[in-house]
């Protein structure tokens, strides 16, 4: 190894160290996995016990506020326990609705297709979805849409992993909704909670990985705040002298 090639090493495993405590912050680490799994499992194991819909949702309701509480007692982002609890009322109003015990999946599901597409087409309209959701924690913002051509193209394979990889997940749960019962469908789901999810997550972080860094325009912001102060302090100073 040279002393050249070093300093080039070194950016590379920044660069990756860097993205993968933005991936983790993005979609919440092993914490957020663990709340978007719990009310579900809760849920869907009470009402293999008992069969009762009413108990099963309103369980799956509780645990979810609790994981929100306990965010709140360590001041920690509720942000992933939100959503948490928002996707659960919703899977409880459909099913308490309908009397389908099914129907508390269904919510999820349709957000999980719909999520899917949104990824494919903002892919195909030029704007990745993952780089929208990715850019504000890199602090690149919008900047590799026109001067960041390689980390575009991360994106791009990014987003059609995460689309494809979802779209393939409602392939097997949108014919389970209609021929499995409550705990087959409840149980598949839980399964396919969260290893889709790591491999979308292993494959941004392959993509990002061997991306162009990205550009910090929060530091060019400042940058540029700072040589204004510089010129108008100096001129200011020209015109006492």
């Amino acid at each position: 190894m040279t002393s050249l090639e070093k300093p080039t090493e070194d950016a590379q495993q920044d660069s990756r160290a860097v993205t993968e405590a933005a991936l983790f912050e993005a979609f919440g680490g092993v914490r957020g996995m663990v709340e978007t799994v719990v009310p579900g499992l809760f849920f869907v194991t009470i009402f293999t016990l008992n069969k009762d819909l009413h108990l099963s949702a309103l369980a799956a309701l509780a645990v979810s506020l609790v994981l929100v509480v306990v965010r709140l007692a360590m001041k920690d982002t509720v942000k992933h326990a939100f959503s948490g609890v928002f996707g659960v009322a919703f899977g409880v109003v459909f099913a308490m609705m309908t009397g389908n015990a099914k129907d508390f999946y269904l919510p999820g599901m349709l957000y999980t297709l719909g999520l899917a597409l949104a990824y494919i087409i903002t892919t195909l309209a030029g704007v990745p979805l993952i780089g929208l959701i990715l850019g504000p924690v890199f602090k690149e913002n919008l900047s590799w849409r026109t001067r960041n051509p390689g980390r575009k193209k991360a994106y791009a394979k990014a987003s059609w992993a995460w689309g494809l990889i979802l779209l393939a997940k409602c392939a097997i749960l949108f014919p389970l909704y209609w021929w499995a019962d409550t705990t087959q469908l409840g149980w598949v789901l839980i399964a396919l909670k969260i290893p889709p999810f790591l491999l979308a997550v292993w494959l941004t972080w392959v993509f990002l990985a061997k991306a162009p860094a990205p550009i910090d325009v929060f530091a060019e912001m400042e940058a540029e705040e700072a040589a204004a102060k510089e010129r108008e302090s100096a001129g200011r100073h020209r015109r006492e002298s």
